[in-house]
């Protein structure tokens, strides 16, 4: 057994989050995102959304079904709506079902639900739908609640002395009461957890899971798939101890649709219960009555990841690798698959089935700058640079190792000087001040922002200089800026810079426009030879034909 453990509570995530991965966070502005501190996507098709700001303002969002959005009315919106009566509560853990019904506990243990209420999981006594956040108050007035956990339509609230309440569907036995009947609100769960302190808790669509804090794990409620981990696949209506898990100390607890993970406290991670997609990892599609260990192979797991509403699972290692397996995006992964992610989230924005949060999402904006983003904001700093460019009498300051490492010209260069003969001012009269800047800005952002007039200049020091990547931004800048007064002299630009792609453009925009185009200045300003090769080719794809 291991010592008494700290509670394991997974409600947020200690990394930041792009919550841009998940799709419904598009419809917001950049200053929107950027206010968001903790977010959650819900509902049957991923379509609800809820985010709490830095100021502890609270916003809803997405479609509505069931009321789950709480606003008072069952209306979408595609703007995001505020819930004033849930503002300055300081919402630490959330969880939804399937109806969706919503249910939450803020910093001072209180506990709120709406949404859908056809099976009393809303814990008020009655089977009328939530439209606004209510406190649920049955048992739970006096415990200050620390965790919540939904599944398809029962709720669990967990207090910090370690008391579990259910309520809800009960159909199989989840709410853990030892009958069938649905339990309108809140009740202790006992039996076999009197006299235990719960630290954990997660729930299946139909099932309930429990860890205590001397690492053992309890189960109850619908158990066909196995994924209670009892060694049979009858429904318990209490809780029952997974005898299977008794050597090891397990600190964490997740739960599929029909599937269950567990992580103990040496890394190890056991599985079991439904097995269609590959949930459980085991390179196989059987399901497993009982826990089987995973990932042997790999190092030290410190996380894991399920959600009730979807068949995925996911799992992080010491040293950052995020795995994903089950359901993937309608793939079957039968074994953990290595990904490119940096937390577990991601996966389930990316591949899981409806793409939901798996937790409340924590997306701090820590005070830190990625190198890319240093490099951006030290372009032209005099602070910090250790060279000048003069051009059309204005100075541009920059950082010799920068432009050494970016581009082959600037390498070039330097490498012909004496570190003692490296001018501090180097000048430039051959390119444009908007456009030399522009292209040292390039260098320091990966970015171009130029008038298409201007970014034809760039398109010659491009290349000149042999900037290959910057001359395919200058092409696609100056083709959204052409027009019948210029299309003429941006076709001239393209064949002298040898661009063919943006030639070709040009000319089919002349010919389109042809009646238009021979009426320009541009147009008989152009020199003899370029002017006739264009006639010929314009004739040959039968522009001149009446």
């Amino acid at each position: 057994q291991c010592p008494r453990a700290c509670r394991s509570v997974m409600t947020h995530s200690s990394i930041m989050v792009d919550v841009g991965k998940w799709p419904i966070f598009t419809l917001l502005s950049p200053q929107e995102i950027a206010s968001i501190r903790k977010a959650c996507v819900f509902g049957t098709s991923a379509n609800e959304a809820i985010y709490i700001t830095h100021n502890d303002e609270v916003f809803v969002f997405g479609l509505n079904c069931s009321n789950c959005l709480g606003t008072g009315d069952n209306q979408s919106t595609i703007v995001p709506k505020k819930l004033e009566a849930l503002c300055g509560k300081k919402i630490s853990s959330l969880s939804y079902g399937s109806g969706p019904h919503v249910v939450l506990c803020t910093e001072d243990g209180e506990v709120y639900a709406w949404g859908h209420n056809g099976y009393s999981q809303l814990g008020n006594g009655t089977t009328n739908q939530g439209i606004t956040p209510v406190q649920v108050c049955t048992n739970l007035l006096i415990k200050k609640v620390v965790e919540v956990a939904c599944g398809s339509h029962h709720s669990m609230a967990l207090s910090l002395d370690g008391d579990l309440y259910a309520w809800g569907y009960n159909n199989c036995g989840q709410v853990g009461s030892g009958s069938t009947a649905n339990q309108p609100t809140p009740r202790r769960v006992s039996n076999c957890l009197q006299g235990k302190i719960v630290v954990g808790i997660a729930c299946g669509q139909t099932s309930s899971m429990a860890v205590v804090n001397n690492g053992e794990v309890y189960g109850w409620g619908y158990n066909g798939n196995g994924q209670l981990g009892l060694g049979n696949n009858g429904n318990q209506l209490t809780p029952c101890r997974v005898a299977a898990l008794h050597s090891v100390c397990v600190l964490q607890i997740a739960c599929g649709y029909a599937h269950t993970l567990a992580l103990t406290d040496e890394g190890l991670l056991y599985a079991w219960g439904a097995n269609t997609y590959g949930q459980l990892g085991t390179g196989n599609k059987s399901n497993q009555l009982s826990p089987v260990q995973i990932m042997m192979e790999k190092e030290r797991v410190v996380e894991i990841a399920a959600c009730h509403s979807a068949h995925t699972s996911a799992a992080k290692t010491q040293s950052g690798q995020v795995y994903m397996w089950g359901q993937c995006r309608g793939q079957s992964v039968t074994f953990p698959h290595l990904t490119h992610f940096a937390c577990t989230d991601d996966v389930f924005a990316c591949f899981a089935t409806p793409a939901v949060m798996w937790r409340l999402l924590s997306v701090e904006h820590e005070d830190f700058l990625t190198v890319a983003e240093s490099l951006k904001k030290e372009f032209d700093s005099p602070e910090t640079s250790d060279l000048k460019f003069r051009v059309d009498g204005k100075y541009i300051h920059v950082h010799k190792a920068v432009l050494k490492i970016r581009c082959e010209h600037f390498r070039t260069m330097f490498q012909s000087y004496w570190n003692e003969d490296m001018k501090e001012v180097i000048e430039i009269d051959q390119f444009s001040y908007p456009v030399y800047r522009a292209f040292l800005e390039y260098l320091y952002t990966d970015s171009v922002d130029l008038p298409p007039e201007d970014a034809i200049g760039l398109l010659d020091l491009a290349t000149s200089y042999c900037e290959n990547r910057l001359k395919k931004l200058c092409q696609h800048i100056i083709k959204r800026g052409i027009t019948v007064e210029n299309a003429f002299s941006l076709l001239s630009a393209a064949v002298r810079y040898d661009a063919e792609d943006l030639e070709e453009f040009c000319f089919k925009f002349c010919v389109n426009h042809l009646t238009e185009v021979t009426q320009t200045t541009a147009f008989w300003q152009m020199d003899g030879p370029l002017l006739k090769e264009f006639i010929a080719k314009a004739s040959k794809c039968g522009a001149f034909k009446n």
